[in-house]
C-alpha cells in the first residue's frame, strides 16, 4: 500500500472509476469520512492538496479529551460527545490513544476558586460514567509534579484524559480505510468544482501537486462531494459564491527536552494574563507547552508561532515552574495549527464553540469545526447528511481493525514500546518488527529505525518533511530538527524512496527551510 508507483496507479484509475463520493481533505475529519464510507461499501476517493494530516491534524496539542474547559463555557453537548468518544478511542486504540493523568493546579489569583474545579470535574466524570478525579493538597500535587516546587501552587485536583500522536492517528485511519476499499492520495488538489447546467456540484477538477510536477489533471465525477478541508473550507465554498462562515484560530506550542521540563503526567493551569487553560504535557519523550488562541491570517504559508505567543507560553511556564527558569534557549521545536471554528463574532477567540457544523450548498457538503476526539461522530453526521445521494449507513463498527493474535516481538522491546507499536500499526505490526537491528530506537527518540524505513517505503512520503515532521516526527522530538541523525536517516530512507542524490539534497534543503520557518523557536 502506498509504495512506489501507487500515484501512477491511482491516476490511471481516477477517471475510469464510478465514484460514489469524493472527499476533499486528508486530515482526521476526511480520514474518518473515508473510513466510514469504505466500511459501508461506498466507492470513495479522498484527495489531499498537500500531505496527509499536514494541516491542523498534525499540529494539535495531542490530546484526545472531553473538553473540560468547554464546560466552563457552557458547551455541554460538545463535552458529552467528546468524553464518550474518548472512552471508545482508548478502548479500541490502545497504544495510539492512551490515558493521561492530569494535575489541575490552583494558584492565588485564579478567577475560578479551587472548589469550582471539583464541581466541574464531578460533571466531567459523570458525563463519562466514571469517577476518576481526586483533590490534591499542596504537598500532594508537588510530590506528584516536582517541578511545581517553588511556585505558589495551592493544591488542586487530579483527573484523567487521553493523548495520541495526531498524525499517526490519521495515517492509521486512512490505511485501514484503503484496506476496506477506499482510495486515498496526497498532493492532489481540487482545483475547482464541476457543476451541472443547473449549478449543482457533480465533481471536481483534480491536479497533481507533487513537488517535481507532472502537470496531470483529471475531471472526476461523483454522486456527492464532501469538503473536509478544515480552515480552508470557505475557499471551496467561495467557488459557489457563498459567504464565509469560519474563524481561523491559531494554536501554538513549545517543546522542551524531558530532562529540562520533567513531567510524569500533564499539568493544567490558568494563564496569569487571561485565565485561559494552558497545558504542560509529556509526549513521546519530550514535554509540550501549549496552547494559544489567536486569530490567524493568510493560509497560504505554513502557520508559525509568533514572538508574542512564545512569550505568552513562557509566562505560563514561569508561573508553574519558576525554579526551572525556562527560556527561549530551552525550546527544541515549536508548531502551530489553525483551528476552524464557526464564527459567531465573539471578541475572545477562546469562547467560540468547538461544535462542528455541516452545510449542504448546491450539491457540495461541507463539514467543519469540531474536535479531533469526535472525528467518527463528525464522519457519520456528514454521511448521514448525504444519505439522499449515497444511501444510508449500517450500524457503527469498530474504529480500528484488530491486530494479529500472535506477534513475534524482539526481546529488547518492553511492554510500553510494544503497546505503542501495536497502536500505530495494528495489522501491519509484524512488518515493523521483521527488520532485524533496525527494530531499535533512533538515538534520542522512542521511535524505531524500522518505523522510518516502513514510512519511506510504504506511507506515501513525497517530501522529506512528510517523513520527518509527520510520519516519524524527528523534527519535533529532537533538537536541531533531527539533523544530527540525517546521515543514517538518508542511508535507510533514500533507497526506499528511490531518490537520486540530487533529489535528496533538494529535499534536505527544503526541509531545513521549512523547519526554520515554521517549527523553530523565534528569537
Amino acid at each position: 500500500m502506498w509504495t512506489r508507483g501507487y500515484r501512477d496507479e491511482v491516476w490511471s484509475q481516477i477517471t475510469a472509476e464510478k465514484w460514489d463520493l469524493i472527499v476533499i481533505g486528508g486530515g482526521i475529519t476526511g480520514a474518518g469520512i473515508l473510513g466510514e464510507a469504505a466500511r459501508h461499501g461506498k466507492k470513495t476517493l479522498l484527495v489531499e492538496a498537500q500531505d496527509f494530516s499536514s494541516g491542523t491534524s498534525s499540529r494539535s496539542t495531542k490530546l484526545v479529551h472531553g473538553g473540560l474547559r468547554y464546560l466552563r463555557q457552557g458547551q455541554f453537548l460538545v463535552t458529552r460527545k467528546s468524553v464518550k468518544e474518548r472512552e471508545r478511542l482508548m478502548s479500541e486504540g490502545k497504544g495510539l490513544v492512551d490515558p493521561l493523568g492530569f494535575s489541575l493546579a490552583a494558584f492565588p489569583g485564579d478567577q475560578m476558586p479551587k472548589w469550582m474545579y471539583g464541581v466541574g470535574l464531578a460533571m466531567y466524570d459523570a458525563l463519562a460514567w466514571k469517577w476518576a478525579h481526586e483533590a490534591q493538597s499542596k504537598a500532594e500535587i508537588i510530590q506528584r509534579i516536582p517541578p511545581l516546587e517553588g511556585s505558589k501552587v495551592q493544591g488542586g485536583y487530579r483527573y484523567f484524559d487521553a493523548q495520541t500522536d495526531d498524525s499517526r492517528l490519521v495515517v492509521r485511519v486512512l490505511r485501514e480505510a484503503v484496506r476496506h476499499g477506499g482510495t486515498a492520495i496526497n498532493y492532489v488538489r481540487a482545483d475547482h468544482l464541476l457543476r451541472t447546467a443547473e449549478g449543482k456540484v457533480r465533481g471536481a477538477v483534480l491536479r497533481d501537486m507533487t513537488p517535481d510536477g507532472t502537470s496531470r489533471t483529471a475531471e472526476v465525477e461523483a454522486k456527492m462531494v464532501i469538503s473536509a478541508t478544515g480552515a480552508w473550507a470557505d475557499e471551496l465554498r467561495g467557488q459557489l459564491g457563498k459567504e464565509k462562515r469560519l474563524r481561523k484560530i491559531r494554536g501554538s506550542h513549545l517543546t522542551f527536552r524531558a530532562d529540562r521540563l520533567p513531567l510524569a503526567e500533564a499539568v493544567s493551569l490558568l494563564h496569569p494574563r487571561d485565565q485561559r487553560a494552558v497545558f504542560a504535557i509529556p509526549w513521546e519523550g519530550v514535554t509540550i507547552l501549549g496552547t494559544t488562541d489567536v486569530d490567524h491570517g493568510d493560509l497560504d504559508d505554513e502557520p508559525a508561532i509568533s514572538q508574542a505567543e512564545t512569550e505568552y507560553l513562557l509566562e505560563a511556564a514561569i508561573k508553574a515552574f519558576p525554579s526551572l527558569e525556562l527560556t527561549h534557549e530551552d525550546v527544541i521545536s515549536t508548531w502551530s495549527g489553525v483551528r476552524p471554528v464557526i464564527d459567531t463574532g465573539k471578541s475572545d477567540p477562546s469562547k467560540e464553540s468547538r461544535e462542528h457544523a455541516i452545510w449542504k450548498e448546491d450539491g457540495l457538503l461541507t463539514i467543519s469545526g469540531g474536535k479531533l476526539t469526535t472525528f467518527v461522530v463528525m464522519a457519520r453526521d456528514a454521511l448521514a447528511a448525504a444519505e439522499e445521494e449515497l444511501g444510508g449507513l449500517g450500524p457503527r463498527t469498530r474504529i480500528f481493525d484488530a491486530g494479529p493474535e500472535e506477534v513475534k516481538w524482539p526481546e529488547h522491546l518492553g511492554e510500553a514500546a510494544r503497546a505503542r507499536l501495536m497502536g500505530r500499526f495494528g495489522p501491519e505490526i509484524q512488518e515493523i518488527l521483521d527488520e532485524g537491528d533496525l527494530a531499535r530506537p533512533i538515538d534520542g527518540s522512542i521511535a524505531l529505525w524500522s518505523e522510518l524505513k516502513h514510512a519511506a517505503r510504504a506511507e506515501a512520503v513525497v517530501t522529506l518533511a512528510d517523513l520527518l515532521l509527520r510520519r516519524v516526527r524527528l523534527g519535533l522530538l529532537l533538537p536541531n530538527a533531527g539533523l544530527d541523525q540525517l546521515p543514517k536517516v538518508r542511508a535507510i530512507a533514500q533507497p526506499e524512496l528511490g531518490w537520486d542524490d540530487a533529489k535528496w539534497e533538494r529535499e534536505e534543503k527544503a526541509y531545513r527551510t521549512t523547519w526554520k520557518k515554521a517549527y523553530s523557536s523565534p528569537t
